[in-house]
């Protein structure tokens, strides 16, 4: 092998997705050395990855580009499709870049996460298809995927990686029941996150304050519509009568489409003239390690997004997870034996305080909690290089 590419990445205002590309880049540096110096990485936006600096450890490419109308290539496009009956000419032609760094020396990383989990992924299956034409090892890094989800044209898929990682048991058990034999079981990558320093916001106090994340995705799972933010919000007004901590509202993705800030921010404006509140990081001015680095300093944090768990979890911050999906209780399960107490799924949120019983028993088990994470988190973490030295084995 003397290349890896990485596809598909929606980005690094999402910055799960930049911690997961921050942290394959330095493990694939020391699971095949040999390519530490030809990466590139295939972005759907690859702006937001350069104003956070990921073009300095690798190279950084727009996952497409499309045929500029009344160009040679576009005539000729319009000849093969409409002619020679070449429907996928013009989809071939924007993933141009993609399937010419493919080749038998390639290592292609599908940077998983959640890519197989929300409807059929068809762009995954048209690179995998024209990818593998090239003779290009495929592997699926770091993966989420519904059970339910794996119909036989994603289980065919799924079969022609070289390996699939699944990131917790849940998922891994289901594709070895659906004779995936391919799959492998590895923490999530992000965990390997380092943190970066910044100065604490104001309000911020170390050892005191309450981390709080919220996110639009949980929101569109609720089966009661205005429940999350309404248990949310009743657990601020919880935290602010019946405790003396502060409360930092942290967001974690920031797309415009899929933005944490939005409903943050209606929780912070119920909130802001009391100055135990704080709104952190609104204005996306911080990369993924500086934002653990805030999360590492609370005292217990509330997640909605899976990475922002990740990095609580990994900086052995007691977390409180509010799920939606398979990822939120495999991993759970996995880092305590079971997600009960752990996880609650946002689909069952009926009562506005269920949020806020639910916390008052995990404070309880604080100290406890963050003494177990210390004490098993070195070798959970461990695992993540040894299972990626495999790859470096294939030929």
């Amino acid at each position: 092998m003397n290349k890896i590419i990485m596809y598909p990445h929606g980005g690094s205002y999402n910055h799960g997705c930049e911690a997961i590309v921050r942290t394959t880049l330095d493990i694939m540096d020391q699971a095949i050395p040999e390519v530490s110096k030809n990466k590139v990485l295939f972005s759907m936006r690859p702006e937001e990855d350069i104003q956070f600096g990921m073009d300095k450890k690798c190279k950084v490419l727009p996952q497409t580009r499309p045929l500029q109308s009344r160009s040679f290539d576009y005539f000729k496009g319009m000849v093969k499709r409409h002619i020679l009956g070449d429907k996928g000419f013009f989809d071939r032609y924007a993933y141009r870049d993609v399937f010419n760094s493919a080749g038998k020396e390639t290592l292609a990383l599908s940077i998983g996460g959640d890519n197989y989990c929300y409807g059929r992924p068809g762009d995954i299956y048209f690179m995998n298809k024209h990818i593998r034409e090239k003779g290009t090892n495929t592997i699926l890094w770091g993966c989420s995927i519904e059970p339910s989800a794996m119909d036989e044209e994603m289980v065919d898929d799924l079969k022609q990686y070289k390996f699939v990682f699944a990131r917790e048991t849940i998922t891994y058990n289901a594709l070895l029941e659906k004779g995936i034999k391919n799959a492998r079981l590895c923490p999530d990558p992000a965990f390997l996150l380092e943190k970066e320093e910044v100065s604490l916001p104001e309000g911020f106090e170390e050892g005191n304050t309450i981390g709080i994340n919220l996110s639009p995705m949980i929101m569109s799972y609720e089966e009661n519509k205005g429940a999350a933010l309404e248990n949310y919000s009743k657990l601020v007004q919880y935290l602010i009568e019946e405790t003396e901590h502060q409360i930092a509202l942290i967001p974690h993705v920031m797309w415009d489409h899929n933005d944490d800030r939005i409903p943050l921010k209606k929780l912070y404006e119920k909130y802001k003239d009391n100055n135990r509140v704080l709104f952190v990081a609104a204005d996306n001015s911080l990369n993924g390690m500086q934002l653990k680095y805030l999360i590492s300093k609370c005292n217990i944090f509330i997640a909605a997004r899976t990475h922002s768990s990740i990095a609580a979890y990994s900086q052995c911050v007691p977390t409180l997870v509010v799920g939606y999906s398979v990822k939120a209780l495999g991993i759970a399960r996995d880092l305590f034996g079971s997600e009960d107490g752990y996880v609650i799924p946002v689909q069952s949120l009926k009562k506005e305080n269920d949020l806020t019983n639910l916390y008052k028993e995990f404070a309880k088990k604080e100290d406890s909690i963050r003494k177990f994470l210390v004490d098993m988190m070195p070798e959970y973490k461990s695992r993540i290089v040894e299972a990626a030295k495999e790859i470096g084995t294939l030929n």
